[in-house]
This record gives C-alpha cells, sequence and structure tokens, in this order.
C-alpha cells in the first residue's frame, strides 16, 4: 500500500546540482516526516536528510549541509532533495523514506527502491 517511487536521479559532473523527487502513495502524506538516506558501494545506509511533516524543521548530514536543500509540497505527496554542488562521494544510491511519526526522527518505516545518484568528471 505505501508507495515511494524515486526519481531524478543520474549522472553530474562535481559541483552540478540534481534534484530527487520521492512520490508517495498510500498514507496519508502531510502526516509523517519524510527523509532520504543514500548507501555508497560497498558502504552502509546513511541518513541524509529529513524534513517535519509540516515543513517546520529539517535535518541535514554534517557532509551536505550547506549544499542540500530539502523540501516537500504536501499538496503533491512529494518530497525533494536540492543536490548542489555535487562532489563525487555523493554517489550512492539514494532512497526516500516515511518515517514513523511527524515529528522528530524515530526511524523509517519504509522506503523507495532508490534511484542512482552519480557524480563523476
Amino acid at each position: 500500500q505505501v508507495q515511494l517511487v524515486e526519481s531524478g536521479g543520474g549522472l553530474a559532473q562535481p559541483g552540478g546540482s540534481l534534484r530527487l523527487s520521492c512520490a508517495a502513495s498510500g498514507f496519508t502524506f502531510s502526516a509523517y516526516s519524510m527523509s532520504w538516506a543514500r548507501q555508497a558501494p560497498g558502504k552502509v545506509l546513511e541518513w541524509v536528510s529529513g524534513i517535519y511533516s509540516d515543513g517546520s524543521d529539517t535535518y541535514y548530514a554534517d557532509s551536505v549541509k550547506g549544499r542540500f536543500t530539502i523540501s516537500r509540497d504536501n499538496a503533491k505527496n512529494t518530497v525533494y532533495l536540492q543536490m548542489n554542488s555535487l562532489k563525487p562521494e555523493n554517489t550512492a544510491l539514494n532512497y526516500c523514506s516515511k518515517e514513523m511519526g511527524g515529528f522528530g526522527w524515530e526511524g523509517y518505516d519504509y522506503w523507495g527502491q532508490g534511484t542512482q545518484v552519480t557524480i563523476s568528471s
């Protein structure tokens, strides 16, 4: 029932930008915080960014602060991750995830299949 479909990944050059989108369905989107996580080859899953259900607060991993911006459009059931000043180390499979609540970071219970981001010159 819960479905998260990521899109917007692809190949970008260092310093470039990508905008990831996640279309959500099967739940009351506006009631839940949403997050982005990523997994680089051979590495563990890393929490990248999150946004409260109403957009009142956001979270960013230190490594992406100032470069990435998470946002959401509850009317469209979509969460975005604007990725600027991309670096090769941002190469990863990026997942959209649904948090268990609307406020706070208690953990996520659903995630999509991911969209691949590859940063290479």
